[in-house]
């Protein structure tokens, strides 16, 4: 395989273990970075270690610090840090299965592919697989990486497994705080009922290739046709959704999901008809003076 394994290690289950190979399940090509740039000389930015009241500092001098209160730290330095980091274990132990269910998806934070290490552990991947999709149950465990204990779930995927890096407790803001103000009222039966037909009208299979970062794609535009500007400025106009722009604010909402359900259009453009009429019958009743004189 030609990527870079992130680990390599064993899946204990009891007195089972599995050899396998961890790899990253995602990428950060898509996206778009930055560097800054001096625009005079086109050389790139660099960043100087500087102290207030002091300036710039030798690199030796840089220390890591825990603010334990406004303006006050404790120092550590690298041997008392790596005094605490735990070892590197080479094991990952399922030590309890849930329902995937129960697992809130606030929890996940990134999925890695695991894979047999070779021939032999193929067998014993293969029941581990099935074993977790016929139950609908998810493996936890804790996997030591760079000196700190991470939180794992373990699930099928395809042929696969997938390992994904969960969040601690303490690592999630509690909704009850965000979302205390939200009414906890019962909705309109037939706005509801409206609301569930045009949800499965559009309901269909997930394929994420249907969807494109339109911002990413405008970017590298802008970026091919500089580049062959030599620099000139280039501008790109990115038309916004009608739904979405400014001064659409949709005032019936029963209107408004009736007509999205029937496929018309928005309410707001049906409401402006009858001002359009009146303004058509305006020039009939001037019609007689204009005959007199």
């Amino acid at each position: 395989m030609a990527a870079r394994a992130y680990w390599k290690g064993q899946i204990r289950l009891a007195l089972v273990s599995i050899p396998v190979e961890i790899y990253p399940a995602t990428k950060s090509g898509a996206s778009i970075s930055f560097r800054q740039i001096h625009e005079p000389s086109g050389k790139p930015v660099k960043y100087e270690k500087v102290v207030p009241g002091i300036g710039p500092i030798d690199k030796d001098d840089i220390v890591k610090g825990y603010e334990v209160s406004k303006g006050n730290y404790v120092l550590l330095d690298e041997e008392e840090i790596e005094a605490v980091k735990l070892e590197s274990k080479r094991t990952l132990e399922l030590v309890q299965f849930v329902d995937a269910s129960e697992i809130d998806i606030l929890y996940y934070e990134k999925p890695y592919y695991v894979v047999p290490a070779d021939e032999l552990a193929e067998e014993a991947y293969i029941v581990l697989r099935e074993a977790l999709r016929r139950t609908k149950k998810v493996g936890l465990g804790q996997l030591a990486l760079r000196g700190q204990e991470q939180l794992v779930g373990l699930r099928p995927c395809g042929k696969g497994l997938v390992l994904e890096m969960l969040r601690y407790a303490d690592e999630v803001n509690k909704a009850a705080n965000y979302f205390r103000e939200v009414p906890a009222s019962k909705p309109d039966a037939d706005l509801l009922d409206l609301a569930e037909t045009l949800i499965e009208k559009k309901t269909g299979k997930f394929d994420a290739s249907d969807f494109h970062n339109n911002y990413v794609d405008a970017i590298k535009r802008v970026i091919a046709k500089k580049a062959k500007a030599k620099g000139k400025r280039v501008l790109e106009d990115v038309e916004e959704p009608a739904d979405i722009r400014e001064g659409s604010n949709v005032i019936d909402l029963m209107a408004a999901l009736k007509a999205s359900v029937e496929g018309k259009k928005s309410s707001t453009s049906a409401k402006k008809a009858p001002a359009k009429k009146a303004a058509d019958k305006a020039p009939a009743k001037k019609a007689p003076a204009r005959k007199r004189a």
